[in-house]
């Protein structure tokens, strides 16, 4: 499978300590400074206690509040972590040539299962199937945005989704990030340390799934998989057969 998984390099932490009110209201709302992002950071990498080499938790993006960046940054490195995850098991999944049973399209077409190696099996797919793929995750990206009581660049959980409510999606209460109600009942400090965890795995998916996709493209580049993954000359960068831009 064809990803390309952007990380983003900020050590992080699972806590939230107030800050500022919210631009329109006297609530306040806990958000994340650069002070607890270098004091807490330690718990997810204790060798490597602050990591920012371009100064990213120093910026305002977009007119906002540094407060506000910050929430935006760690929003997006558990997103791409998560993305990574998926990426890495479904790598190894592809790359062992193991399919879904059924046709992969309503003419009867199967699953790509004979190619050489991940990238080739997702080119292998239609474009349309993979806007289709594209405009499911854009539905859950909206979805993230509008329906959660606080956003993440107003104190907001990090990482939350909220459940699908009934009266939009039929079937409704089904909670994509704990869908068997595993997680709801523990303590604030257990889920803190599992997002920690989270956040470990997910650096870890972001490395490993491009590990696999250098050691298939640049020769050498990572000599543990020298030999162990097939090269392959296609453009992995590229998700699309045809690019939809006019250049």
């Amino acid at each position: 499978m064809k990803l390309a998984i952007a990380s983003t390099l900020l050590a992080t932490v699972a806590a939230f300590a107030p800050s500022s009110t919210s631009k329109s209201t006297s609530t306040v709302a806990l958000q994340e400074t650069k002070a607890d992002l270098g004091d807490l950071a330690k718990k997810l990498n204790p060798i490597v206690p602050f990591f920012d080499p371009l100064s990213l938790a120093d910026q305002e993006f977009w007119g906002q509040s540094n407060e506000a960046t910050i929430g935006f940054l760690r929003e997006s490195e558990v997103k791409h972590g998560r993305i990574a995850m998926f990426a890495f098991v479904g790598y190894i999944v592809h790359a062992n040539h193991i399919t879904w049973p059924w046709p992969m399209q309503m003419d009867g077409t199967p699953f790509p299962a004979d190619t050489a190696s991940p990238p080739e099996a997702w080119d292998a797919i239609p474009d349309s199937a993979k806007l289709q793929i594209f405009a499911f995750v854009g539905f859950l990206e909206f979805w993230r945005e509008v329906s959660c009581e606080k956003h993440y660049m107003r104190g907001g959980k990090v990482g939350e989704f909220p459940a699908f409510d009934a009266k939009y999606i039929p079937g409704g209460a089904l909670n994509l990030y704990d869908p068997f109600g595993f997680n709801k009942n523990n303590s604030e400090e257990k889920k803190a340390a599992g997002l920690i965890k989270e956040i470990n795995n997910g650096r870890a998916a972001m490395l490993g799934i491009f590990g696999f996709l250098c050691a298939q493209t640049i020769p050498g580049s990572v000599p543990a998989l020298s030999g162990v993954v097939p090269a392959y000359s296609g453009e992995v960068m590229a998700p699309l057969s045809k690019s939809i831009l006019p250049f």
